[in-house]
C-alpha cells in the first residue's frame, strides 16, 4: 500500500471517531439535558404540594395559684389505757303471767217445763209390792256371797198403770240384789195410774223399799 492510501486511510478513520464522539456527546447532553428536565418539573409539582404549617402560638402561662395556709396535720394522740371492771349482772325478775282465761259456751236454759196438772188422785199399788218377791227370786251370786240388805227404788207410772221406769234411790250394797229388784217390779208389778182434776189417767211416781234377807237352809 502507498504511503498516500495509509494516510488517506488514517485521516478517514479519524473522521469516523470524531463522528462517532460528536454523537455519544450529543446524546449525552440530550439524556443530560432531558433528565434535568424531568428532576426540575418533579420538584417544581413538589413545591406545588407543599404545605407549610404555621407553628401555633405557645400557651399563655397562667399565674401561679396565691399560697394558701395549709393547717398542720393533726397530732395523734394515743388513746387511754383500756381499764377493766368487774360488771355485775342485772338481777333476774321473773315475772309472772297469767294464762289467758278460757272462755267456755254455756248452753242456753232449757225452757221451761209446762206446769205439771193438779193430781186429784195419787198412783196406788195394786196389792202389798214385798209380796211379788219370793225366795227363789233370790239372786244365786248373793247367795254365794252372802250378801243381803234394803234396796230403795223410785218407779215411774204410766197411764196403763205399769211400771215404765225404775231407778235405785239407796242400794242394799250388792249390785245383783239391787238388779233384781227393779227387774222384778217392772214385770210384776201393776198400779192404779193417778188422776188429774178431770179425772184422766196421767204419769205418776211411786216409791218403795224392798229388803232382801238370806234364805234359811
Amino acid at each position: 500500500m502507498s504511503y498516500a492510501n495509509r494516510k488517506q486511510m488514517s485521516s478517514n478513520r479519524t473522521a469516523a471517531i470524531v463522528i462517532v464522539a460528536l454523537i455519544h456527546i450529543a446524546l449525552g447532553y440530550a439524556l443530560v439535558t432531558g433528565l434535568a428536565y424531568n428532576v426540575l418539573k418533579k420538584a417544581a409539582e413538589d413545591l406545588k404540594t407543599f404545605d407549610v404549617e404555621e407553628e401555633p402560638p405557645p400557651p399563655e402561662e397562667k399565674p401561679p395559684p396565691p399560697e394558701q395556709n395549709v393547717p398542720p396535720p393533726p397530732q395523734i394522740v394515743a388513746p387511754p389505757p383500756i381499764v377493766r371492771t368487774n360488771t355485775v349482772a342485772p338481777p333476774i325478775v321473773s315475772v309472772y303471767i297469767a294464762p289467758p282465761p278460757v272462755i267456755t259456751q254455756t248452753a242456753p236454759p232449757a225452757p221451761a217445763a209446762p206446769p205439771a196438772p193438779r193430781v186429784s188422785q195419787a198412783a196406788r199399788a195394786k196389792g202389798n209390792l214385798p209380796s211379788l218377791f219370793s225366795t227363789d227370786d233370790y239372786p244365786q251370786s248373793a247367795i254365794r256371797n252372802e250378801e243381803q240388805g234394803t234396796t230403795a227404788v223410785r218407779m215411774t207410772i204410766g197411764t196403763d198403770g205399769r211400771v215404765t221406769d225404775c231407778s235405785i234411790t239407796q242400794s242394799s250394797g250388792s249390785a245383783a240384789l239391787d238388779q233384781a229388784t227393779c227387774n222384778i217390779l217392772r214385770r210384776r208389778a201393776r198400779f192404779t195410774p193417778a188422776k188429774d182434776q178431770a179425772g184422766n189417767p196421767i204419769t205418776d211416781s211411786f216409791s218403795q223399799r224392798i229388803r232382801w234377807e238370806l234364805p234359811a237352809d
